[in-house]
Parts: C-alpha cells; structure tokens; sequence
C-alpha cells in the first residue's frame, strides 16, 4: 500500500494519508502501481463526464476535461508543452534540447501543443458520452492502459538526465509489465475490445523516442500518457461511429 499511496501523491491531487520516512526508493517503487492510479483517475473523470452528461453530452465532455486536468494536476499536459517546446526550439540544433526541455517558460510550440490535446479531449469525450456503450468502462481502461506506459518507458529506454525518469528506470520490472498488459488486455476485450491496441500505441510512442531522442525524460514519460490517452479516445470514438454507405 505504501506505493500505491506514493503513485497516488505523484500523478494526482487526490488526498491520501502522508507517508513517514519517505525515501527516494519509494517513487521508484511506486512505478508498478501507476495502472491503478489510471483507475482512479479514469472513475474520477467517467463520473464527471457521466453527471454532465445527464444535462448534455458537450456538458459531460467539459467537465470530464476539466476533472481530468484538475485530478492529475496538468502534471502529463505539462510535459506535453514542455516536449513540444523542446522539440520545436531543437528542431535545427539538437544540442538546445535538454536546455529548452528544462526551461519553465511556456512557448508557441507548447501553448499550441498544449491547446490541441485539450480541445482533442473535449470532442472525443464528447463523442464517447454521446451513447458509446461502456463508455464509463473505456474511459477507466484508456487512463489505466497509459499509465502503464512510463512504466514500460522508463523500463527499455535510457535516460537523457536526472529527474523523474531516471528515479524510475532503475526499479521497474518486466514481470509487473507483463502482468499489467495480460490483466488489461483481459478486461479490454470484455468492455472495449478496440482497446487492446493499446499495447501497440505504447511500443509505438517508445519507438519514437528512441529514434527521435535515443531515450526519454520525465517529461517525454507525461507526454507519451497524454499522447496515449488522446489516440485510445480517438480509436475509442471514430471506432463506434457508424458507417452509412449510399448506393
């Protein structure tokens, strides 16, 4: 319990009890438990989006989208920006990457990065409460399915500097990995089986950075739980659209 409370304190606002004698190896331990934070995280904004819904399908949808920012603290929308800005301020000169990643201010690249995921969020939610059945059930899945991703990020990619990422690599464990992606793909296949693709949009954004940047940083870890979560609503949404084909 003592990594989940951890887990918990790390990726949301959510109130737990405090934690005596903590130690630098209980983040790194607390890795294994970010699937169940997902769960929390994913109730949280399926009942906001569910209660909203009641009213309206766009009113669900903005308040899922605020309680999803709120809950996590815009702790993952944050790397999005920063990677963004990195990205974009490093595109001629690889060199100024870690500098511009490390710098607080916000930037084009990220303010724009920053605007689409939120706006891509709201309209999918929008889709998704708009008679998906399961839709509070995908809504858990996608939030829990891309917080397995730092785990495996931090797990196959060598750090580009000290910071989250880094505490990270050196306690997670293939077998939790393992572990999480057979019990997810159980329950995907239940309630949404359009989800299971979701292993693969994990491979894929870590494939990225290894070619892109030849490892990863806490920031890239928020990003790739921001990117995952937007795809899986996306896949999640358009999958349920029907088709009507004219003759």
């Amino acid at each position: 319990m003592r990594g989940l409370i951890v887990a918990t304190q790390f990726l949301t606002r959510l109130p737990v009890p405090s934690l005596r004698n903590f130690q630098a190896v209980d983040l790194a331990r607390s890795a294994n438990w970010f699937p169940i934070v997902g769960v929390l995280v994913g109730a949280c904004v399926g009942c906001a989006g569910l209660g909203g819904a009641l009213v309206e399908s766009w009113v669900g949808a903005l308040l899922a989208t605020i309680a999803w920012v709120w809950i996590t603290g815009a702790l993952h929308v944050d790397g999005l920006a920063d990677l963004a800005d990195a990205l974009g301020a490093s595109h001629r000169d690889r060199s100024r990457f870690l500098d511009v990643l490390h710098d607080p201010h916000l930037g084009v690249f990220g303010a724009s990065a920053l605007f689409l995921a939120l706006a891509s969020k709201l309209v999918l939610l929008h889709l998704l409460l708009s008679g998906i059945e399961h839709a509070f059930a995908s809504v858990i899945l996608i939030c829990a399915w891309a917080r397995l991703g730092p785990i495996a990020w931090s797990r196959w990619l060598p750090p580009l500097s000290e910071g989250a990422g880094e505490r990270f690599s050196w306690q997670v464990g293939t077998g939790a990995i393992v572990a999480w992606s057979v019990a997810l793909l159980g329950v995907s296949l239940w309630f949404a089986p359009l989800l299971i693709i979701a292993p693969f949009l994990i491979a894929s954004w870590g494939l990225y950075l290894h070619v892109r940047l030849g490892g990863m940083t806490g920031d890239c870890l928020g990003a790739g739980v921001e990117v995952v979560e937007i795809a899986l609503l996306l896949v999640t949404a358009i999958g349920h659209v029907p088709i009507e084909v004219s003759m």
